[in-house]
């Protein structure tokens, strides 16, 4: 049940950024080829036809395939810090990790 709901929320969310994108490409406030090109890589997760033409687009202008690349590198580290820091218990009063207390070794306000 899980699966198919993060399913239609993917479908959802991508769809929603090709149609901004077409908007986009006719009124002057939207970035029309930005929002395609993210509704695309969301698409292609469950759409081969969307895969494929991400594919010719990296093709035709590798430059910006190579800088795209490196985006997607950076937001693939970040999730992962996102995530580790979600499975990390949160912090308890007194734990460095909490940030209250005294860089001395003191109690805060110290």
């Amino acid at each position: 049940m899980r699966q198919r709901l993060k399913k239609w929320i993917t479908l959802l969310v991508g769809w929603a950024f090709l149609l901004l994108g077409v908007l986009g490409l006719f009124l002057p406030i939207l970035q029309g080829i930005l929002f395609i090109v993210i509704g695309l890589l969301i698409l292609s997760t469950e759409y081969i036809w969307a895969h494929h033409l991400l594919e010719k687009a990296k093709q035709r202008f590798p430059v910006i395939a190579h800088h795209a690349h490196h985006a997607r590198e950076y937001a693939h580290g970040l999730a992962q810090r996102w995530h580790k820091s979600e499975a990390h218990p949160a912090a308890q009063p007194g734990d460095p990790r909490a940030g209250d207390e005294n860089p001395r070794g003191g109690p805060p306000g110290s």
